[in-house]
């Protein structure tokens, strides 16, 4: 299973190197925007951004799109669900930054949602006090003084950073139910990967279509990242617990999934 993963890293990495003949729709800013310090690849992420953009408009946007036309109930279900099954990874940076109340809360979230909650399809332990909040290993990493060093342009995956590019790698090894060999564990993290993926596209339609219209997208998408990235990590500082809990249409205070 890890050499698999570590392939799928390689495959994405020629995939990143290859992207600069790839079109795609991107506005171009009208002037050259001043070079960010925390991006000095900036020339080479725009390719790969390029790529993302069209792979975007192609294939997840559409379904997005269409997913948003789904019953309120249906997208809250499956939101929830995807959210019950990265809890248990949730839990595992909870405790290595030391975060206790954090800890019992997510922990308490997982048997509650995953019980009476049937199976994680509705968020009953948030009515009983146990707010949802998220974590990942890039946040652990900053939480441990780890700065995020420059802007990584990932094909597929977006924009991120170097800490966050080593903890998207890394997590999947420390997630518990990552490491099971069980046909339904495997399923259970394919529904989960593929639903978090359209519903947390879905999410960011507002943002995104809103930022594609600015003069810059990529630079747009970029600062937005970064800012987010960095709340995330002081929110992981502070450890206090309260509510990130999107609404189906995308808002709130956490994080969305910003693609691409």
């Amino acid at each position: 299973m890890h050499e698999k993963r570590f392939y799928i890293w390689v495959a994405l990495l020629l995939v990143c190197a290859s992207v600069s003949g790839c079109a795609g729709s991107v506005k171009q800013p009208s002037q050259p925007s001043p070079p960010s310090p925390a991006d000095p690849s900036e020339h080479f992420n725009r390719k790969v951004f390029s790529f993302n953009v069209a792979f975007d408009h192609a294939i997840t946007r559409p379904i997005a799109r269409g997913y948003t036309h789904l019953p309120t109930p249906v997208r809250l279900g499956v939101h929830d669900f995807v959210q019950n099954l990265g809890e248990p990874e949730v839990l595992v940076n909870d405790v290595l930054q030391g975060n206790a109340l954090r800890s019992l809360t997510t922990g308490g979230r997982f048997v509650v949602n995953s019980t009476i909650g049937i199976g994680g399809f509705i968020d009953v332990a948030k009515h009983m006090g146990m707010p949802y909040h998220n974590a990942d290993l890039g946040q652990t990493f900053g939480v441990w003084g780890m700065g995020p060093g420059r802007v990584l342009e990932i094909p597929i995956l977006g924009s991120l950073n170097v800490r966050d590019t080593v903890g998207t790698v890394v997590g999947g090894f420390i997630n518990p139910l990552g490491q099971s060999p069980s046909t339904v564990v495997t399923a259970l993290n394919t529904a989960k990967s593929v639903g978090g993926i359209v519903d947390g596209r879905a999410r960011a339609l507002p943002v995104t279509d809103r930022l594609e219209k600015s003069d810059d997208y990529y630079a747009a998408i970029r600062d937005l990242k970064i800012k987010q990235r960095a709340r995330f990590v002081m929110e992981g500082k502070v450890g206090s617990v309260r509510s990130t809990h999107h609404d189906v249409e995308g808002k709130g205070e956490s994080e969305p999934k910003i693609a691409p």
